[in-house]
């Protein structure tokens, strides 16, 4: 009578296991989709039809390939501020000397204001009042510039390697206006 007693409540507790096990399958299934779903976002075939739709590279614009800019170990206002310098005192001296990175940084925005001051107009001469910092290089530049880079369309300045320096070996560089 034990061994029957026994074996009686070892299917009783194998039977409710498995009935756990069903009931839980249930709720499973129904949680990823299988029965009913509470899943109220868009359809695969929606989102397919939106990707198709749309036309050219340009309207995706998730990752930033190939706009990488130097960064020069500095946060965004410190960076315009530096290259806001040195973008003056290249148009006052002509010349000057700085590292390599931060000269091939500043070559740009020289030679933007170079193009600006060919240009001579009003707005031309706002956005080169706006960048470099001293107004009356501003009117200097523009009156020289048409004359001096009328035969050039870019290129105005040249960057040239210099000696590392010596303190940190860090690579140096001569930025001139041609």
């Amino acid at each position: 009578q034990p061994a029957s007693l026994l074996l009686l409540a070892f299917s009783v507790t194998k039977m409710k296991a498995v009935l756990l096990l069903l009931a839980s399958l249930v709720g499973f299934t129904a949680a990823f989709g299988v029965g009913a779903s509470t899943f109220t976002g868009k359809s695969m075939s929606t989102l397919e039809s939106t990707y198709i739709t749309r036309s050219g590279r340009g309207d995706l614009s998730m990752m930033r390939h190939r706009k990488r800019m130097p960064k020069l170990g500095k946060p965004a206002d410190q960076r315009k501020a530096l290259l806001r310098a040195l973008t003056t005192e290249v148009i006052r001296h002509g010349r000057i000397k700085t590292t390599l990175v931060r000269a091939k940084a500043v070559r740009k925005h020289v030679d933007h204001m170079i193009e600006l001051g060919k240009r001579g107009d009003l707005h031309a001469r706002r956005q080169a009042l706006g960048w470099i910092y001293d107004k009356d290089l501003v009117h200097s530049l523009f009156e020289a510039a048409p004359e001096r880079y009328a035969e050039r369309n870019g290129g105005y300045t040249r960057v040239l390697r210099t000696m590392p320096r010596q303190g940190d070996n860090a690579k140096m560089a001569v930025i001139e206006l041609v």
